[in-house]
């Protein structure tokens, strides 16, 4: 346990596997109550024992985050229980397919985006007014392709763009109300999405979905106001940078 994360909450999405599930593990680890979300129940069900193994509570949540109005629902159903959320983080995410973007299909890129941008709209939008009740923190995983142009990645690299500008505006209207943003991009990770984008990689060369959690576990406690950005190197090793603010 954790003095830092003890009696916290936290709402972690697409916690049935991969990094979702590493940050639930880790966070119901060190004290913190975490609601799980995924589509998944049997992943969100292997994820809420390992937990309760551990001495940790968590509280499964199956939830389609493209069903938006079962978001807000979701969010009221909390609300009635918790007088405000410590941690919202926004993992859940869908690579689509890599493909030379004139040759994405309209459906594809719309799916995309609405799970990578609207859907992570919805879910700061639901869950402000907790948000802000317990002067919490924002932890939005991202890619380095939302920077770093990358061929064939297009919707996917729009959509993380989209997504950093999106969390880093909400910090700044967040930072005088003290709810802060740590955007992660956690680098190559052993995940079923980076098989998917590199086939051909060897995981073991890979750092585990641990090594990620343990890193953000440790950059949380002492945040500064606004928008930080945490990056996981290869070797683990982890460093913060202060983003840049329209208030100077």
């Amino acid at each position: 346990m954790s003095a830092a994360f003890q009696g916290k909450l936290a709402l972690v999405t697409g916690a049935s596997r991969g990094i979702g599930a590493s940050i639930a593990r880790t966070l119901g680890g060190k004290g913190a109550h975490v609601i799980l979300t995924a589509r998944t129940e049997a992943g969100l069900i292997e994820t809420e024992d390992a937990i309760h193994a551990a001495g940790g509570s968590a509280t499964i949540a199956p939830l389609d985050l493209q069903a938006y109005d079962d978001i807000d629902r979701l969010a009221a159903a909390l609300a009635s229980r918790w007088q405000s959320l410590d941690l919202l983080v926004l993992n859940a995410a869908t690579l689509g397919t890599l493909t030379p973007l004139p040759h994405a299909t309209p459906k594809e890129f719309e799916q995309v985006m609405a799970l990578n941008v609207t859907a992570q709209w919805r879910l700061i939008r639901a869950f402000d007014g907790l948000l802000r009740r317990g002067r919490g923190t924002v932890v939005a995983l991202t890619s380095s392709v939302a920077t770093q142009a990358r061929a064939y990645w297009g919707p996917y690299a729009a959509s993380k763009a989209a997504f950093e500008m999106m969390v880093a505006v909400y910090a700044d209207e967040m930072r005088a109300l003290g709810v802060n943003v740590l955007l992660v991009d956690p680098g190559g990770t052993r995940t079923s999405m980076r098989a998917k984008a590199f086939p051909g990689e060897d995981p073991a060369s890979l750092k585990t979905p641990d090594v990620v959690a343990e890193a953000i576990a440790r950059a949380l406690p002492g945040l500064k106001p606004g928008c930080t950005r945490l990056k996981v190197a290869k070797d683990g090793s982890a460093s913060l940078e202060d983003m840049p603010s329209s208030l100077g």
